[in-house]
């Protein structure tokens, strides 16, 4: 597989000149990028693939810093409907599609829904979506996240369910809507572990 020379320059952390990524961001990112590559490679992927991973960890949170109405004004009709913060994700991956040229769709998917969580999820964005969650630098990081890393990847669908369940009792507890790719994305899990 080819690779767009972004992808690989965001896989050795070099961010695009229109990133707005602070550095403790930038950080994060990294951090992302190891839980990523470690489990790409738990897996037994090749190098590409492995590529692919860690670039999708430094481009997931590429605009996390951009202004709110900046990201309002750049958000696809999808997505405009969303809370500010969380628009990043679908900016992202739609200037990375459409300024820079990036075709590689379950990695823009993967950034565009690694705070929501899809249906259509290949193994890249269930696992951006697992490690953006269970960052190890994360200031509440505890036992029960360490756990998780720990399962991954050998039992990836449990913990993305865990991570899921997280999230989403997260929104219930502020009272925040839940988005049909969110749900969508649970049922999906859930008829996996045949629990359907």
């Amino acid at each position: 597989m080819k690779l767009h020379p972004l992808v690989e320059a965001a896989a050795r952390g070099e961010l695009p000149p229109w990133a707005r990524a602070e550095e403790s961001r930038r950080e994060h990112m990294a951090r992302v990028a190891g839980l990523m590559e470690a489990w790409a490679r738990g897996l037994g992927l090749d190098v590409p693939e492995v590529t692919r991973w860690r670039a999708a960890a430094f481009l997931h949170d590429v605009l996390r810093d951009a202004p709110v109405k900046e990201l309002e004004a750049q958000a696809p009709p999808e997505f405009r409907r969303l809370e500010g913060r969380i628009l990043h994700g679908p900016v992202a991956a739609r200037r990375l599609r459409e300024v820079e040229g990036v075709a590689d769709q379950p990695l823009l998917d993967a950034v565009a829904f690694h705070t929501l969580g899809h249906p259509e999820f290949g193994e890249l964005g269930r696992a951006l979506f697992a490690a953006d969650f269970l960052d190890p630098g994360r200031p509440e990081d505890d036992g029960w996240r360490q756990s998780l890393r720990e399962r991954m990847p050998d039992e990836r669908g449990a913990v993305a369910r865990a991570v899921l369940r997280a999230r989403i009792g997260h929104s219930l507890e502020v009272e925040r809507l839940l988005r049909p790719e969110t749900v969508a994305y649970w049922n999906v899990l859930v008829e996996e572990a045949g629990r359907g």
